[in-house]
């Protein structure tokens, strides 16, 4: 997959958010773009937010096996998983820094080269100062 100037793709996002005992779907039909640097793929789309700004987001593929999601914008998060594995990261807010942590629990990515597909499943604890915040999903395919 050597995809250098970026290739328009169709993206479809699930995503389930459980927190305090109730849970929420949420589900986007968006385009984007994917980027393959080096042994490293990059997916790129734009979230609209309920308020109506739209995010930037990267989700990045790193060659061993790890999945990092970058939302950029006034407030920048990155949350790297790895599969049974906790990982610190702090949350940069208009307010100032949070510290958070993410237990990675499923951890699948799938790639395909023709056409250029693929799917990836992330399921992980999110900590905010060791306390448990919520249980995350995502779940992305993307064909280009």
């Amino acid at each position: 997959m050597a995809i250098k100037n970026g290739l328009p793709v169709s993206i479809k996002l699930a995503t389930k958010v459980t927190q305090h005992g109730e849970t929420q779907d949420f589900y986007f039909d968006i385009s984007g773009q994917i980027v393959n640097i080096g042994d490293t793929l990059y997916i790129r789309y734009q979230e609209l937010q309920p308020d109506g700004v739209e995010v930037p987001v990267t989700i990045k593929i790193m060659p061993d096996g790890a999945v990092q999601l970058t939302r950029s914008g006034e407030m920048r998060l990155k949350l790297k998983f790895v599969y049974r594995e906790t990982v610190k990261t702090s949350y940069r807010t208009p307010y100032g820094e949070m510290l958070f942590g993410t237990y990675t629990r499923n951890l699948r990515v799938s790639l395909k080269d023709r056409p250029t597909s693929g799917k990836i499943f992330v399921e992980y604890d999110l900590f905010m100062a060791d306390e448990l915040v919520g249980n995350y999903q995502i779940d992305l395919d993307f064909t280009a």
